[in-house]
């Protein structure tokens, strides 16, 4: 017996607007207007903050290799049996305090949507209705997979595919590609692909992300003493084994740096979200800020998050509070958390602007 075809499950839909193609026998399939898909991608979210939700979510996280590259007989069971028998009530209790009881989804969410819109409408002004922009997660839902089947079944030949991540790294633009790649693979009719490469130091990325401090820093009562930029961590050994991540997220705080004009002194690369036994790349987000308070005796200081095109658990959650709570455990007095870009209106003239740039010779 014949194992199903891959993909099977996802239904092909037909269009209203579908049609037999010019000089076509009447009986051949109908098919819809061509058009170029931008397909966005973030990493993903949990649909509740219950346990079952939390473990699915976490268990297909934690089960990239492209996330955790140990071998699968030891890291399997450590996983299934121990990990995920208590994370998914601390990650949810995390989720519960962010979640957006309104909308009954994450913030991530809530916020996806919002800049897939934005753009979207920025594509119609340029393309007019020529191109269909949507968004997916590597993770959770709305997979990868369903959202090019339902590309594919618009009439998308040609996909951009636009991972949201500034800065490139194994365990989140390859794994998001790869996604992506997989998805393609079960496709009767391949639509032509592109992938956006990393933008850390687009000039309107930097531009946005200076707007945002400037915005900050005039909105504040004392005017911080330090910007820390704090980019989600990885093991040291990655950066070792050649992933370029750690040295563009450097080369991000550096342009940064330069368009605000500022001194070396008011401004530091720090890494947050450790995991596991491993050193990571240093120095850690929560143990620098208590050492700024304790040490040098700062007791203003601003938090940016560059790495994240939105806010999510690892901002509203992790620097938010558990790394304000550090910093003020140690004397500090005044943290100031500098938001995602999230759909501010210079992050979105942004992305359109990378995404216009990447689409030139299918649509000019």
């Amino acid at each position: 017996m014949l194992d199903a075809k891959p993909g099977a499950d996802l239904p092909y839909t037909k269009l209203p607007d579908a049609a037999c193609p010019a000089h076509a026998p009447k009986d051949h399939p109908k098919i819809p207007p061509q058009k170029v898909g931008v397909l966005l991608a973030n990493l993903g979210t949990p649909d509740n903050y219950d346990y079952w939700s939390m473990r699915r979510y976490l268990s297909e996280f934690l089960s990239d290799r492209r996330v955790i590259d140990y071998a699968r007989w030891k890291w399997q069971p450590l996983l299934q049996l121990v990990i995920l028998s208590k994370r998914p009530f601390t990650s949810g209790k995390a989720y519960k305090s962010i979640w957006n009881e309104d909308k009954g989804e994450s913030p991530l969410m809530t916020i996806t949507r919002a800049q897939t819109a934005a753009i979207a409408a920025d594509m119609k002004d340029a393309y007019g209705e020529n191109v269909e922009v949507d968004f997916c997660m590597r993770y959770g839902n709305p997979s990868t997979r369903a959202k090019v089947r339902d590309m594919v079944n618009k009439g998308c030949t040609r996909i951009l595919f636009f991972s949201l991540y500034p800065h490139y790294a194994e365990a989140t633009s390859a794994t998001a590609n790869d996604a992506f790649f997989r998805a393609l693979m079960e496709e009767k009719w391949q639509p032509v692909a592109r992938v956006v490469p990393p933008y850390f130091e687009h000039p309107l990325y930097i531009e946005a992300l200076a707007r945002s401090v400037e915005r900050a820093y005039a909105g504040a009562a004392e005017t911080p003493e330090k910007l820390i930029v704090s980019y989600h961590g990885m093991p040291q050994r990655y950066l070792l084994e050649g992933d370029p991540y750690h040295c563009q997220c450097q080369k991000t705080t550096r342009l940064l740096k330069e368009r605000l004009g500022w001194d070396d002194d008011r401004i530091a690369s720090t890494f947050q979200s450790v995991f596991g036994p491993e050193e990571w790349l240093r120095p850690y987000t929560v143990e620098e800020v208590a050492r700024l308070a304790r040490d040098e005796g700062k007791k203003r200081i601003a938090v940016i998050a560059p790495a994240f095109s939105a806010d999510c658990i690892e901002t509203l959650e992790e620097i938010n509070e558990e790394i304000r709570e550090s910093f003020e455990a140690a004397g500090g007095e005044s943290f100031t958390y500098i938001p995602c870009l999230n759909d501010d209106d210079a992050h979105i003239r942004a992305l359109s602007t990378i995404i216009r740039e990447n689409l030139r010779g299918w649509l000019d």
